[in-house]
């Protein structure tokens, strides 16, 4: 099951995420003479850039892939948890379906993120898209059963999640690949933008099919949408891994770990987010907080954080004059908090939505930040494995953020789960930002010129050696 957290990507992106061949010289000269020039008018301070799908062909063809992939995708993020609450009318069951998908993409995450330094991440990301489809498969014919297996849902959700594992380190790692450094924090507002129309439309379709028509039709749009998927992929050049790629080992694995805990930025954007997910994430919570408005608002639940995360990346101009990224995580991912503390207190439909809507749109600027910190900080040979790490970081918080939401709304109620937490994320928002300054200063001119200096020196180091 994928989240808003493209990440990435939030990349990274995205990312993610949905968060990946540089130019000719002479391009990037005029690119660079292009972006310093001023915008004509008012509203170009916050239109979304598309200049990396204007440049870059084989960004494009991803672009429409994952686009198409994550719209259905959000239909069976409602339908999952929906048909496992009918079935078993309880919020705990739901919440666990986040302590399935940790164990499995905690697993496969270090695994793909070796592997996306070490083969072509194109083929890496066609393969797990095909599996992916197979996956429907069978939740269609599980949904079709006169009485549909409860441990079906929860093995599909596993599988779904260490497929991401396998995935998401490929995809956020193939993105600089395609486009130029600079337009990173363009990629990641458009990142944004494709997560935002996909958690908006996908889960209020697939919150009308699940109701009207049944699960089953959620999951057949989704398998649609990644043979889809997959043509586009097919369509793309192939994507070769740099020539001083490490071979996949637990050595290479352990590489990654030591460099991302050496750099305190890095650190940060792991931490905060982990700290924002994990007290201030209720979804597992949105199928019996509907119970109160009305089934069908499911639906509505679900998509109401990326109508703000929408706006967000569509106004999202302004983060090119941003260079105090750190900082910028920290302040969205408090005023992620504050945003389910309102949340929680809200007794009327209207006003429940408006608190996701301005949640998303916190979520989204920190996804934004922290892809453009990823990807123009860590060198490309480290790119995958550190793209493993970042998937844990921005799915445990959710995962286990939801499971953490439905113990203590059984223990409490719901409304105590979802205020309490809103509280802790922002306490443990402060703290983690107070306890590492190099995060809380971290400016992106300094991180992107120190990225050029150690792909410089490893490039050095590998013509010295043959």
């Amino acid at each position: 099951m994928k989240l808003n957290r493209e990440r990435t990507v939030p990349d990274q992106p995205t990312s993610s995420v949905p968060h990946l061949t540089p130019d000719p010289a002479a391009a990037l000269e005029q690119s660079s003479v292009a972006e310093t020039k001023p915008r004509k008018s008012s509203w170009g301070v916050f239109a979304i850039d598309l200049r990396p799908l204007r440049d870059s062909r084989e960004y494009r063809l991803l672009y429409i892939s994952q686009s198409v992939s994550l719209f259905g995708t959000m239909m069976s993020f409602v339908a999952l948890p929906w048909q496992l609450f009918r079935l078993t009318r309880s919020s705990f069951a739901v919440g666990m379906l986040g302590v399935v998908e940790f164990v499995a993409i905690f697993s496969m995450a270090f695994v793909g993120g070796a592997l996306a330094d070490y083969i072509d991440r194109r083929r890496l990301i066609r393969l797990t898209e095909s599996a992916l489809a197979m996956g429907c498969v069978i939740l269609i014919f599980n949904s079709m059963l006169a009485r549909p297996h409860v441990w079906i849902l929860y093995l599909s959700a596993g599988l779904f999640a260490a497929l991401a594992g396998l995935q998401r380190p490929a995809l956020e790692a193939l993105t600089p690949r395609l486009v130029r450094a600079e337009q990173m924090p363009a990629v990641a507002a458009l990142v944004g933008l494709r997560g935002s129309i996909a958690m908006i439309g996908g889960p209020a379709l697939g919150g009308v099919l699940v109701v009207s028509v049944g699960p089953a039709c959620a999951y057949a749009v989704d398998l649609t949408t990644f043979i889809i998927s997959v043509c586009a992929l097919s369509l793309m050049q192939s994507v070769p891994p740099p020539p001083e790629a490490d071979r996949p080992s637990f050595r290479s694995v352990m590489d990654g770990l030591r460099y991302a805990r050496s750099r305190q930025e890095l650190l940060g954007t792991y931490l905060v987010d982990i700290n924002a997910m994990f007290f201030g994430m209720p979804m597992a919570l949105f199928p019996a907080v509907a119970e109160s408005f009305g089934g069908a608002s499911v639906g509505l639940l679900y998509a109401s954080p990326a109508v703000g995360a929408l706006c967000a990346s569509l106004t999202s101009g302004w983060s090119v004059k941003v260079q105090r990224h750190g900082l910028a995580v920290a302040i969205a991912a408090a005023t992620w908090g504050l945003a389910i503390i309102g949340f929680g207190f809200a007794r009327t439909l209207w006003l429940a939505l408006v608190c996701l809507a301005v949640a998303g749109g916190a979520d989204m600027v920190s996804g934004l930040f922290r892809m453009t910190i990823w990807n123009q900080t860590i060198p490309d040979h480290l790119r995958g494995r550190l793209a493993g790490i970042e998937i844990v970081s921005y799915t445990t918080g959710p995962m286990l953020g939801n499971a953490e939401s439905g113990i203590i709304a059984s223990l409490f109620s719901i409304r105590a789960s979802i205020v309490s937490g809103g509280i802790l994320c922002v306490v443990g928002t402060g703290l983690l930002t107070l306890m590492l300054p190099a995060f809380r200063h971290y400016d992106g001119r300094a991180g992107l010129a120190h990225k050029h200096a150690e792909e410089a020196g490893r490039a050095a180091e590998t013509n010295a050696s043959t």
